[in-house]
């Protein structure tokens, strides 16, 4: 992580349900009462995901909550889709990884990098229920590890 990164909110089930395989960071078009519900930590990125139309990705289901402070003009729906800024390189890289069987594009985190909104998103396969329930053990078994070691 760089020294001017910010995190403001992290998606969680993210790395239980999906096996990321690349990642990569966006710009967000957001309104002004937006970023400023986002500095207050008022998103949820948890439901979130990523969709390709007419060649652009956007940022779809994250719940933003309006600010408070602010009039609602513009923003009536806190789940709107919102444009993600990247090079036409890296979208069309991902939208050639979407389009395999299998894959989808999902919001990893959430932060503020200079004062300014970015979301990391990554490429990635949905685990079944054998590949959780795999790390699921691979954990508690490196957890107990670390407990025989510790009472050494």
């Amino acid at each position: 992580m760089s020294a001017g990164r910010k995190v403001i909110s992290k998606n969680r089930k993210a790395r239980r349900d999906y096996l990321v395989k690349d990642r990569y960071d966006a710009g967000l078009v957001l309104l002004g009462s937006e970023i400023k519900s986002i500095r207050n930590h008022n998103i949820n990125i948890g439901d979130g995901f990523v969709q390709e139309q007419d060649g652009e990705l956007w940022l779809m289901n994250t719940h933003i909550a309006p600010y408070k402070e602010a009039n609602i003009f513009g923003h009536a729906n806190p789940r709107r889709p919102r444009k993600l800024l990247l090079h036409k390189r890296e979208i069309n890289r991902i939208i050639s990884k979407i389009r395999e069987s299998g894959m989808t594009a999902i919001p990893l985190q959430v932060y503020l990098e200079r004062g300014r909104a970015k979301v990391e998103i990554g490429v990635a396969r949905g685990k079944r229920r054998y590949d959780k329930r795999a790390d699921l053990a691979k954990r508690d078994a490196n957890r107990q590890i670390e407990r025989a070691l510790k009472e050494r």
